[in-house]
């Protein structure tokens, strides 16, 4: 079975177990490692593997021909993106500020981008400036080195963006879950409707569950995948992003997906869509 996700240690701690044979009954993986921008933009086009992880912002595009897999992503609460910029200066590090400016986001189609512009609609009038897609973990460098005016970040970069000297304007996940009450929906996995998404979920599920009871086997793999991440920092990147939603998704999941989604296709960031596809 074709798969791609990322080298994020999340991704690689789910699906450990089921990439190195110890699911039984699940068939051989090939798998390709991809950045979440790419994977979405393989969705949309119909391209790319069978299974791949996907932003929640990104399934509007993609619903006719790929289900949503109701375990393995990433959803959860004090886990969402934050918006970064280089000055500790009070008047300068508000949300007025950012009106005219320049400002990374790791994808157009991100879950990060689409709280992000769902957040500014209220909060920064007349709107940013130029908006500049670029690969998660060049933001925090560009932020610092002054080439852009702040930088949207996702995964570890809740952890290490102090080391970068920048500071946080907001977190947009916390700001989500103060409005709506529901978790952060942010990374989800989908499968070709014509497969045997049933079983694809219960082979996921199982992964999860080896991974959980044995977390010290997916170490090395985890590491080696990481991007010179320090074992902490991987350490607390799983314990924040692998929780319950990700074994399943249940009702406060799918209430957050639709909310997120629903609210999105109302304003018009996202094409209108079938929500009951969701399910």
């Amino acid at each position: 079975m074709n798969i791609a996700y990322s080298p994020c240690p999340n991704d690689t701690f789910v699906f450990h177990a089921l990439a190195h044979g110890l699911v039984p009954g699940a068939p051989k993986l090939n798998v390709t490692y991809a950045d979440i921008d790419i994977t979405n933009n393989w969705a949309a086009a119909g391209e790319g593997p069978e299974v791949m992880k996907i932003s929640y912002a990104a399934l509007p595009w993609v619903l006719s021909e790929y289900k949503l897999l109701p375990c393995g992503g990433a959803l959860g609460r004090g886990c969402g993106p934050l918006l970064l910029t280089n000055s500790s200066e009070t008047d300068s590090n508000t949300p007025e500020a950012l009106a005219g400016k320049r400002v990374a986001v790791p994808s157009e189609r991100s879950t990060a981008y689409l709280l992000f512009r769902l957040w500014a609609a209220r909060h920064v009038p007349g709107g940013v400036g130029e908006i500049i897609v670029m690969p998660f973990h060049e933001i925090m460098p560009a932020v610092r080195d002054g080439k852009i005016d702040a930088g949207l970040v996702i995964h570890e970069a809740r952890f290490t963006y102090p080391s970068y000297g920048l500071t946080m304007l907001t977190d947009l996940g916390s700001w989500w879950e103060s409005d709506t009450g529901l978790p952060i929906p942010l990374g989800a996995i989908i499968a070709k409707r014509s497969l045997d998404t049933d079983s694809i979920a219960d082979w996921i599920r199982a992964s999860v569950d080896y991974a959980w009871t044995h977390p010290d086997e997916s170490r090395d793999y985890v590491m080696q995948h990481a991007q010179e991440l320090a074992p902490e920092v991987a350490k607390a990147h799983i314990e924040l992003y692998v929780n319950s939603f990700t074994a399943n998704l249940g009702d406060d999941g799918y209430a957050a997906v639709t909310a997120l989604l629903g609210r999105a296709a109302e304003e018009g960031l996202v094409p209108s869509f079938d929500l009951s596809l969701l399910r």
